[in-house]
């Protein structure tokens, strides 16, 4: 089944060039099904190339999925076209009366600011207070979901020695979880962070179960019990290229980054990255999808509760 987007979204064409289904709102209209509501925060700088990978990962299930954009209306983006934000996106004031079977909160690259530093984070805090009564489940992606456990369970973040950046190794804690369902026991993902959350403060906490860890990224995946929020640190929707990007921009800052682990073959910056994480990637959502949004959300939206 397809993902609904809008007809002139510029990540049609890309998803179409890579054979992947994709279903304007003009043609959905037509068609006498309840596509699955899903709302996107997009808190990333590059909000164009952070929504086609989204969009990529929510195309690839049988479940029919229609996606509305939504960007803080307290912070001005300075990397992406107006014209873009005006034509695609909705701020809370716009969609705050709806209800959603799901929303994904993405990163953002402030994890060095405290929280309540961050010029949106009463409007962040506004819309993950409404979530809780009006979207069945929030998937909370690194900086996100440090800010959601922040917000719903009191848990504070910490600062790591230096930015930890990389394809690592993840092993399943909980292998029972159905947002897990079908994953390798140890399965790689990018991680591109300043900050982390300790296990043992998760520990406290009887509704979050770690799901997966890793042994040099500290923890990978939290899920509450009753799937209603899912909490992923690193970045599995990244392209092969987006670590190379973030690395080569910060060399050209003069920071002297260290060189993504277990990333470049033969830590060749020139070389070409394997794509080493997609096909989990893929199962997340699908699984969270599947499990936590079209088998649990009511088929009537306005009962969400």
């Amino acid at each position: 089944m397809p993902i609904i987007i809008h007809n002139s979204l510029p990540a049609k064409k890309v998803l179409e060039d890579e054979n992947i289904f994709v279903m304007t709102e003009s043609t959905a209209y037509i068609q006498d099904i309840r596509p699955l509501n899903i709302l996107i925060l997009n808190l990333m700088p590059t909000k164009i190339t952070t929504e086609t990978q989204l969009l990529r990962l929510l195309s690839n299930t049988p479940l029919q999925v229609e996606v509305t954009l939504l960007q803080t209306a307290s912070h001005v983006s300075k990397n992406t076209p107006q014209h873009h934000l005006l034509d695609f996106y909705k701020t809370f004031g716009d969609i705050k009366h709806l209800k959603f079977d799901g929303m994904i909160i993405t990163g953002a690259p402030i994890e060095l600011m405290d929280f309540e530093d961050v010029d949106y984070w009463q409007e962040l805090s506004d819309i993950m207070q409404w979530s809780v009564h009006n979207v069945y489940s929030t998937l909370h992606i690194c900086w996100g979901a440090q800010a959601g456990l922040y917000y719903h369970y009191g848990i504070k973040k910490y600062e790591l020695k230096k930015k930890l950046s990389g394809v690592y190794s993840n092993v399943l804690v909980d292998k029972t979880h159905p947002v897990v369902r079908g994953f390798d026991e140890v399965f790689n993902m990018p991680h591109s962070r300043y900050t982390g959350v300790k296990a043992e403060q998760i520990k406290k906490h009887s509704k979050l179960n770690i799901l997966a860890q890793s042994e040099d990224a500290g923890v990978a995946m939290i899920g509450s019990q009753n799937g209603r929020q899912v909490f992923v640190f690193g970045h599995c929707e990244y392209d092969r290229d987006t670590l190379a990007q973030e690395y080569f921009r910060d060399v050209d800052k003069g920071i002297c980054p260290d060189i993504p682990f277990n990333y470049f073959p033969n830590n060749d910056p020139n070389s070409e990255p394997p794509l080493t994480w997609r096909s989990h990637a893929n199962l997340l959502f699908y699984n969270w999808l599947n499990y936590y949004v079209y088998q649990q959300t009511p088929f009537d939206p306005s009962k969400i509760r």
